[in-house]
């Protein structure tokens, strides 16, 4: 049994999952042991940065729609298993809880999972161990560390499901992919010449954004703020928005909460998949930052 600070309480949240909650002096913050889904970040003095939808559904046969959903190891459909569930198993596994340090201004808390019976028969059936450390404070500190247990190399995918809240997505603006390339998942396989300004939303979006490794940032200009995400080790960047016709279609998400939301993923999934030989290791990391000026500051640079 590990000892948890004050901050930090294990109670029982939505459909009776277990769930961390964390109230730091810079910020407080909630997060599943089912997917280790962290659901809310809330900044001292501020508002909720994290979306989560009016229809998610909490059960431990599903995953959590909002927040920052861990996709691993695979993303969207595996190829090839079409029993496997989408964006992989650790959204849908419970972690354990292994540490919780509160310094006295950032609270960290460190969960782990490894593979068991159910991984081992599944479409990736390697042994492996991850470790998420998330970090509440005046930032949103995430970090995934994935280790081969295995005696043979290993190819997976992952991503940090980022579900952020907006004011009306029509109005937002997302900056730092300028010029990328990106595969449109709508268009078509091939990659798409990149654009010369910033991403805005006037159709459903579900866009991979290749070798992209410097900040992003979304403007929301409603709101009155920008939310700026740096990220490390990893080379890809998915912008996801469903709008009407794909919501509708989603039995968790509700007829309008388009209109409140954006996905900006930190990933490495495709071409910039992992690839680690036995016992090596993986860390892919971002950082989120509340930019009080839309426009102006939170430019990534």
């Amino acid at each position: 049994m590990i000892a948890i600070p004050s901050s930090v309480s294990l109670t029982t949240g939505r459909g009776g999952l277990p769930v961390l909650q964390v109230n730091g002096p810079a910020a407080r913050g909630e997060i599943y042991l089912h997917g280790a889904t962290v659901t809310d970040w809330t900044p001292a003095g501020g508002s909720p940065v994290l979306w989560l939808g009016s229809a998610s559904r909490f059960a431990d046969d599903t995953a959590i729609r909002g927040g920052v959903p861990i996709c691993f190891p695979w993303f969207g459909a595996r190829a090839g298993h079409p029993g496997a569930p989408s964006h992989g198993f650790a959204r849908l596994s419970e972690w354990s809880l292994v540490a919780a340090e509160d310094d006295g201004q950032d609270v960290t808390l460190r969960l782990r999972l490894t593979d068991d019976d159910q991984t081992r028969v599944s479409a990736w059936p390697h042994r492996f161990e991850a470790v998420y450390t998330v970090v509440f404070g005046s930032r949103l500190s995430l970090a995934l560390q994935v280790t081969n247990l295995s005696d043979e190399t290993v190819n997976f995918e992952e991503a940090l499901h980022t579900y952020l809240e907006v004011r009306d997505i029509r109005a937002v603006e997302v900056s730092g992919l300028e010029g990328a390339a990106f595969h449109d998942r709508l268009a078509g396989p091939g990659p798409v010449r990149g654009e010369p300004g910033p991403v805005r939303f006037r159709s459903e979006t579900d866009r991979t954004y290749l070798d992209t490794r410097a900040r992003t940032a979304v403007h929301d200009a409603q709101a009155g703020r920008s939310v700026v995400i740096s990220k490390d080790g990893s080379a890809a960047t998915v912008v996801w928005n469903p709008w009407i016709d794909k919501a509708l279609a989603l039995s968790d998400f509700g007829d309008d909460d388009w209109t409140t939301m954006v996905c900006v993923e930190v990933c490495n999934v495709g071409d910039a998949a992992i690839q680690l030989a036995p016992g090596g290791s993986h860390t892919m990391a971002a950082t989120f930052e509340v930019d009080p000026d839309p426009i102006t500051r939170s430019t990534p640079r």
